[in-house]
C-alpha cells in the first residue's frame, strides 16, 4: 500500500519501528485494551532493526532489554551465557568489534516468527583490522516481550569467529 493511502497511525508505527522504537500492537476496535504483539508485529520489528543495522542507522542490539539473557552457542572465545545487555556488549560484542576495521553488515536471508519468538537467519560481513574479510553465518532465536528482546540463543560459525579473535 502506498504511504499516502495508508492510515496515519500505520505510517507512524512503521516509522517508529524503523527507528527501533517499541510499538504496541493496535487493537482491532476503538476502546479495546491493547493486545500483545503478534508474530507479524515482532517479525516486522526485527526486520526493521536489521535493516537499520545494515544501513548504519542503528542495530538489533538497540532492542535488547537491560536484563536480556543472551547465549552464544558452541565453542568459541565468546561462547557462554550473558545475563545483561551491558555484560553482553562488554564481554561478547566488544572483543569482536575490536578486531574489525568496519562494522558487520548483516544480510537477512529468512525470518520466521511464532508469537513472541523470532528466528533470524543472516550473514554478516566486515573487514578485519588485518585487511582480511570476516564473514559469518548466523541463526538467532530471539524472544520478545513488550517490544524488547529478552532472551537470545545465537548460533554461528564459531570457527570463523575464533579465527578472527585468534588473529588479534
Amino acid at each position: 500500500m502506498a504511504a499516502r493511502t495508508m492510515p496515519r497511525c500505520c505510517r507512524l508505527a512503521g516509522l517508529a519501528i524503523a527507528m527501533g522504537l517499541a510499538v504496541p500492537a493496535l487493537s482491532a476496535q476503538a476502546g479495546d485494551a491493547p493486545t500483545h504483539a503478534t508474530a507479524h508485529d515482532n517479525a516486522a520489528q526485527i526486520r526493521a532493526a536489521f535493516e537499520a543495522w545494515r544501513t548504519g542507522q542503528g542495530s538489533v542490539f538497540d532492542l535488547l532489554a537491560d536484563d536480556v539473557v543472551w547465549t552464544v552457542a558452541g565453542d568459541s572465545p565468546v561462547s557462554g551465557t550473558y545475563r545483561s545487555k551491558q555484560v553482553f556488549l562488554d564481554e561478547a560484542v566488544a572483543p569482536i568489534t575490536a578486531q574489525l576495521a568496519t562494522p558487520i553488515v548483516p544480510q537477512v536471508t529468512r525470518i520466521v516468527a511464532d508469537g513472541a519468538h523470532v528466528i533470524v537467519l543472516w550473514q554478516g560481513t566486515a573487514t578485519a583490522r588485518d585487511g582480511g574479510t570476516y564473514r559469518n553465518h548466523y541463526a538467532w532465536h530471539l524472544e520478545l516481550a513488550d517490544g524488547r528482546i529478552v532472551r537470545v540463543t545465537a548460533f554461528l560459525d564459531t570457527w570463523a569467529l575464533t579465527q578472527l579473535l585468534d588473529d588479534a
